[in-house]
């Protein structure tokens, strides 16, 4: 079963809106799916590249674009309070949710926290919290995320040396796509994989 991997970091909008559609699109197709947080810092750092509102033009656009796109998909869709916020506690705990095959559904948790009710994930309380709403043991999570702290420097290290400048990044076999709004252009490659 040919299988896109979805790279993504809790802070970033379009993550979230890809969030919202990619399993679906991809059982569409007949594929696979796999989830692969990654420090979108680390990401920016390494190439040089900088978020949409760290430019000022792209920052007055921003709001309108990912409100338009929340509309398109059907999907609620506030920005939060505060913003960007450092993600690093959620990612490591992502691993720690991964270990224990809930890597999904604490993804879907941590998305809608953040871009839905405007939750500070950089706070641990609040990260144990939504977990345990969504069912997990977020205490646990959150207790183990700092031994997640390499884990987490590799996957990323790992999608910037396969290319990666930004997020979401999709990958189908070595081929990238970056941007939620390319979701649909990794879906056809994930098709025509599945059926090479």
């Amino acid at each position: 079963m040919a299988t896109l991997e979805f790279f993504y970091d809790f802070v970033s909008p379009y993550s979230y809106l890809a969030s919202t559609r990619v399993e679906a699109e991809v059982a569409r197709v007949g594929g696979a799916v796999r989830f692969r947080p990654f420090l979108l810092g680390g990401v920016f750092n390494a190439t040089g590249n900088k978020a949409p509102i760290e430019n000022p033009a792209k920052a007055l656009h921003l709001a309108t674009d990912l409100t338009r796109w929340a509309r398109r998909l059907g999907v609620p869709f506030a920005w939060p309070s505060r913003f960007p916020i450092l993600t690093v506690l959620p990612l490591r705990a992502a691993f720690a949710a991964e270990k224990r095959g809930q890597l999904v559904p604490y993804t879907h948790a941590m998305f809608r926290a953040f871009w839905v009710e405007g939750r500070d994930l950089a706070d641990a309380a609040v990260v144990a919290e939504v977990a345990t709403r969504a069912g997990l043991d977020g205490a646990a999570l959150v207790a183990e995320a700092p031994s997640h702290k390499d884990a987490l420097k590799a996957q990323t290290q790992e999608a910037v040396d396969r290319g990666a400048f930004g997020a979401p990044t999709f990958f189908v076999g070595r081929e990238m796509f970056i941007g939620n709004d390319r979701l649909d252009f990794a879906i056809e490659a994930l098709a025509d994989a599945g059926r090479s």
